[in-house]
């Protein structure tokens, strides 16, 4: 007798070609039945041939962009009516299974783009199921070509063959283009819209850039500015143009064999940069150099891949690497209207490399590094946004939550159904534009994914933006409130991508980062905290010292070094080393606690050992200046066997001293030990003070796991060392959500969740 099932596939299986790779595969094996979209994902109803060998396919076999979280098996005595396998019309209700991330060309788009002989050639919006623009296009939800900025693009008679046909490739992909019917490119010259007029827009703009042009570039997410990375004129005239003196350019090479001139490239590096994501990669600089100016003092550049046609057609026709930052005044969020750049980029660009295809949101270039033998993300957004994360074992049953983030690096997440969808990077709510961008896809989020929440989690500061906007839609909606402690909702963002069951017990969670408002009144920052979703206890923390000038503080370095030599018994040596400085008033405001808080922040620790070395600059131009130059300092000295290293002293249970730290650190500087032999010596007894601190807190309170989180965890030398200084014990670590203030907001979703949910 024949028999038949029903399949739900669950995950990001809509917008990937997965229906047809389940028609193709059903018809190869024998099947009949039907196959479709609806709300929860894609339905098959099946029957004849091997049904499980079918379903097992489905889990190996799927689309390069598609990702499988569960196949459901249900028999069923209903049998598909016909005696072919079809293809039905998709069910409404699809905003239940997000978007997809946009994604890199992929090999076969790239090859028909490089081939003369293909219709496609030279074509800079080729794409197709497994690849293209998705999440930077798509306006409304069912996602389909009228709901996304392509609709504009009506399809000519042979992409309509393919758009039908599910046999191809392109079968319903929603941004099919070729040069008869999709967008155009054109070039610029300044900013006035003038057409340069040439037949080929790309090679023209390579031309220019080889003698030393700055082209603006609109891309997938947004504009992007870039010239020759070889060329140390164009790099200067770049920074100078865009105010940013010492902040890494990002780069883009036409190919892998390109990138490995200039770094050492792993072989997971190597599929990091090639993956769909094709985030930009931190990568050790090694072999032939280039521009001092493209990132001043550092040991590692970041580089990409092309993201697209047009940016593959550019990098091919230029035959090297360039700079490619984001098209923006630093701070702002990048352009990504043709006007808007116009208006905006004109200081910057000399020329501009123009589509007609319009971006529907900002999105940044995300930032991966390898780490421990695992990808890393730094900053989560192209290619990885709007991808949901599963929610951990306890927390699928807790109430729709909407989470506001901090005010750095700033992220919202949505959660619900067991999912928690944590934006792109938004970036900094202190710039007046990115907080209305901000605000922008905080309605943008609501509608594309048709979520309702029940509860408003936001930080505990009361002066963020983002608090202020939790407390009006509160105000407005009636909604209850849920405020969470800075560095528990790291620690909870750790622990909840790592699936952490909400019943699994107690994790020492480490957090290190510049600042986060303390319930205490004081500024934290270098925090061991005992926690589990809903509750946390501060069980030790750097020592406090006072932050003089209050804000100022963060932005320059040598403050932080009186502070931390005074409270340490060392004045003698803060009046050497920091002779010239207004350092008297600046002792009476923190005697008298005058626009000084006390604080335990890790990172203005960082910032203090930078100014007795020397390496921190008078005002930071951007956010970890001084601590990233400490860290290219270290990196060749860290000789794990042999290096003597500084130590802090753990007082009791409560404070993690660093006074001797910085009575052995004056003693090498007073020898004439080098500065990177100095540095190295820091970050290893930092790592052996903190790993030694969180072992002995974890077995002394049954702690089951450490978690390592905060900011300063983006420093691949601090975090290998205390990785290596916890030998075996469990530890939790982040991978696909930045450990910095990128992954606030996933933490306080679900202690938001966590703390709504019945025992």
């Amino acid at each position: 007798m024949e028999t038949a099932v029903h399949i739900r596939i669950r995950g990001q299986v809509q917008g990937v070609g997965f229906r047809p790779f389940v028609w193709r595969l059903a018809r190869d094996m024998g099947l009949r039945g039907s196959v479709r979209n609806d709300a929860e994902g894609v339905w098959i109803h099946a029957a004849g041939g091997n049904l499980n060998a079918f379903a097992q396919a489905l889990r190996e076999q799927a689309p390069p962009l598609a990702r499988v979280d569960r196949v459901e098996v249900t028999a069923t005595p209903d049998l598909p009516e016909g005696e072919a396998f079809t293809i039905t019309v998709t069910t409404t209700g699809a905003a239940r299974t997000g978007v997809t991330p946009d994604a890199m060309t992929c090999p076969t788009c790239a090859a028909e783009v490089l081939d003369p002989a293909d219709r496609r050639f030279a074509y800079p919006f080729a794409n197709c199921t497994h690849c293209g623009p998705r999440f930077s296009i798509v306006e409304a939800i069912p996602y389909d070509r009228g709901s996304t900025t392509m609709a504009g693009f009506r399809l000519c008679p042979d992409c309509h063959e393919e758009y039908d046909d599910p046999a191809d490739r392109r079968f319903h992909a929603q941004p099919i283009a070729c040069p008869t019917c999709g967008p155009k490119a054109w070039l610029e010259v300044g900013g006035n819209g003038r057409i340069l007029d040439t037949p080929d827009p790309i090679t023209a703009a390579a031309a220019h850039l080889r003698e030393g042009a700055i082209l603006a570039i609109k891309g997938i997410g947004g504009f992007h500015l870039a010239c020759d990375a070889r060329n140390e004129k164009a790099v200067t005239r770049l920074r100078v143009r865009k105010h940013r003196p010492t902040k890494p350019f990002a780069l883009m090479a036409p190919d892998l064999g390109t990138i490995t001139h200039h770094a050492r490239v792993s072989e997971l590096e190597a599929q990091t940069l090639a993956s769909p994501a094709a985030p930009i990669v931190l990568l050790e600089a090694a072999g032939d150099t280039l521009a001092p100016s493209v990132a001043p003092g550092q040991w590692a550049l970041g580089w990409m891949l092309p993201t697209s046609p047009l940016h593959l057609l550019l990098l091919r026709a230029f035959g090297g690497p360039l700079v490619m930052t984001s098209g923006n005044l630093s701070g702002e969020p990048q352009a990504i209207d043709n006007g808007e750049a116009r208006k905006k980029l004109t200081p910057f660009a000399d020329l501009f490399l123009m589509h007609d295809r319009p971006i529907a949101r900002r999105l940044d270039d995300s930032v991966a590094r390898v780490v421990a033998g695992r990808v890393r993300l730094l900053r989560r957004a192209r290619g990885y946004a709007p991808e949901a994360l599963p929610l951990p074992p306890g927390l699928d049953a807790a109430p729709a939550v909407l989470a506001h983030g901090g005010l750095l690096k700033s992220t919202l997440c949505l959660t619900r159904e067991g999912e928690a969808l944590l934006s792109h990077h938004l970036g900094d709510l202190d710039d007046a534009l990115t907080a209305e961008e901000y605000a922008k896809a905080d309605r943008d989020y609501a509608a594309l994914m048709d979520h309702a929440p029940e509860v408003l989690a936001h930080d505990l500061h009361p002066d963020y933006p983002s608090t202020a906007r939790a407390e009006a839609r509160a105000r407005e909606t009636g909604l209850p409130l849920e405020p969470v402690q800075h560095h528990h909702a790291h620690v909870a963002a750790v622990m909840a991508e790592n699936g952490w069951p909400l019943d699994g017990g107690k994790v020492l969670g480490v957090a290190l980062d510049g600042l986060g408002w303390g319930p205490d009144g004081t500024v934290w920052g270098g925090e061991f905290l005992l926690c589990d979703y809903r509750d946390f206890t501060r069980l030790a923390c750097l020592k406090p010292v006072p932050l003089p000038g209050g804000g100022a503080a963060q932005s320059e370095p040598w403050r932080n070094l009186l502070a931390q030599l005074d409270s340490a018994g060392f004045t003698e040596d803060a009046d050497r080393l920091l002779a010239g400085r207004p350092l008297a008033p600046l002792r009476a405001a923190m005697a008298k606690g005058v626009n000084s808080p006390l604080s335990s922040s890790c990172g203005r620790l960082f910032d203090a050992v930078a100014a007795a070395l020397g390496v921190g600059p008078d005002k930071q131009s951007h956010e970890g200046e001084a601590a990233m130059t400490l860290e290219a300092l270290a990196r060749p000295h860290m000789d794990w066997e042999r290096l003597p290293h500084y130590r802090l002293f753990l007082d009791g249970e409560s404070w993690l001293d660093p006074s001797p730290l910085w009575r052995a650190l004056l003693d090498d500087l007073g020898r004439g030990v080098s500065r990177g032999i100095v540095a190295a010596r820091f970050h290893r007894g930092l790592a052996e003070s903190i790993a030694e601190t969180a072992l002995t807190l974890a077995g002394t309170h049954g702690a089951r796991a450490i978690a390592l989180t905060g900011g300063c965890f983006q420093n691949a030398t601090l975090f290998e060392a205390v990785l290596m200084a916890l030998g075996g014990f469990p530890t939790l670590t982040h991978a696909l959500v930045p450990p910095n203030d990128g992954g606030l907001s996933l933490g306080q979703a679900v202690v938001a969740g966590a703390r709504r949910v019945i025992s």
